[in-house]
């Protein structure tokens, strides 16, 4: 049965209104421009902290740009919004070890799910220890990303860590149009392939 994970996330949502205390969320970030959006809605509803932790990106040039921006975004955000950043190692080795026996993947294909999952575990491991209340993903923000699938590992994370994970698909309700409005608005920097060497091989 197809899920609507847009609905269940308004479940959610409901939930903690209804409490009238602001959950905390760790939110993992793929990069600034998908960030934004999601950002600007989940503040309503959480106290939220970014993770950036994106071993993928291929080459470290590119990854400390990327990073950059993320800071630089926080940083006006933060003129509004009560909102931080936890910055943690490259650790491009284990993408490498991950990605082994996938290089010829298409994307999109089994390399791309294990590289949400290694991304997403990092992501709930680090909510587990710093007691957050839930952890989430920018991921499903983009149309190019299969959201059915990250909310599937989301929810196995959640079982294997024992932390909540909040479903989204942060496409919907024009998610995807709106954070390429708000890049603009901050001129955040975009990048033209995902960010793995494989992806840049081919764009």
């Amino acid at each position: 049965m197809k899920i609507n994970y847009q609905k269940v996330l308004d479940e959610i949502l409901k939930e903690i209104t209804a409490m009238q205390k602001k959950p905390k969320l760790l939110l993992h970030s793929c990069c600034a421009p998908c960030s934004t959006y999601v950002i600007e809605y989940l503040v309503n509803y959480f106290d939220v902290n970014i993770l950036y932790y994106n071993p993928n990106i291929y080459p470290e040039e590119e990854y400390l740009k990327r990073k950059d921006e993320q800071i630089r975004l926080i940083n006006e955000i933060k003129q509004n919004e009560n909102i931080g950043i936890m910055d943690i190692e490259y650790e491009s080795e284990k993408f490498q070890q991950m990605a082994l026996g996938f290089e010829g993947e298409k994307e999109g294909g089994a390399r791309c799910a294990n590289c949400f999952e290694l991304r997403m575990k990092k992501t709930a491991e680090k909510a587990k220890e710093n007691e957050y209340d839930y952890f989430c993903t920018t991921l499903t923000v983009s149309p190019h990303k299969n959201a059915k699938k990250i909310n599937e590992i989301g929810e196995l994370l959640e079982k294997e860590v024992g932390i909540k994970w909040l479903y989204s698909d942060f496409k919907k309700n024009e998610g995807y149009k709106k954070s390429i409005e708000l890049s603009k608005e901050y001129d955040l920097y975009r990048q033209d392939y995902c960010g793995c060497e494989y992806s840049f091989k081919t764009f």
